[in-house]
């Protein structure tokens, strides 16, 4: 799942991308409430839960909830607040928060709160295409209901394409959207891709170079 972390304490946010990261889930970390407006004003932000902070610099973190709200009712955000302020609390269920987490919490609870949440927008945890099956929620892929173990980044890089799915992804928003900017080689995506190929039934998946303009997953031949 791609994650993203709206908070300004560094030493806060170092903890939360560690923990979160290590349970398989790639995410974005934004210090400021308006570079995070700026992010989500994006219909197609490619996010699949918000983990916001209320005390931001550039913008207050329930305006960026709002500004969220008014195209996105969908998005799971869960609010980081300060355990006295009951007010920002309501305010931020009101506004369209899915859940808060009054700090200073625990870290494994914060982990089973974006489970929870994952879990219930069950909308965004599974996506299929022909015979391949994508649960976010566990992080794993089925072929006609087996087990379809891949390495790390291969898997990363199927999940995109099938959020894709029928559509060409151009090499850079892969690049983006599976690894997060992390840094790559200047092939890297050629050979995760041919890889890929390799391991898809071929008879009935299809990932296809579409000259000029991407990667595409369709069902094949």
């Amino acid at each position: 799942m791609k994650l993203l972390l709206v908070e300004d304490d560094a030493l806060l946010a170092e903890s939360l991308l560690a923990l979160l990261r290590d349970h398989g889930h790639r995410v974005e970390h934004l210090p400021r409430g308006d570079a995070a407006l700026a992010r989500l004003a994006d219909h197609e932000h490619g996010i699949d839960l918000v983990l916001l902070d209320l005390n931001l610099p550039g913008a207050g973190g329930l305006e960026v909830l709002e500004a969220l709200r008014r195209h996105d009712s969908e998005t799971p955000v869960l609010v980081l607040t300060a355990r006295g302020a009951v007010e920002d609390r309501v305010r931020g269920l009101d506004l369209g928060a899915d859940d808060y987490l009054a700090k200073p919490f625990a870290l494994d609870e914060l982990e089973a709160r974006v489970r929870a949440l994952l879990r219930r927008h069950a909308r965004a945890t599974r996506l299929t295409l022909g015979p391949l099956e994508f649960d976010a929620t566990t992080l794993g892929f089925t072929i006609d209901g087996a087990p379809f173990p891949l390495p790390p980044r291969e898997q990363r890089l199927l999940a995109c394409l099938l959020r894709h799915a029928g559509e060409p992804v151009e090499k850079a928003r892969l690049a983006e959207e599976a690894f997060g900017g992390e840094p790559l080689g200047d092939n890297a995506i050629e050979v995760y891709v041919h890889r890929l190929r390799k391991r898809l039934p071929a008879e009935r998946l299809a990932l296809r170079t579409v000259r000029g303009l991407g990667y595409l997953l369709e069902t094949g031949p």
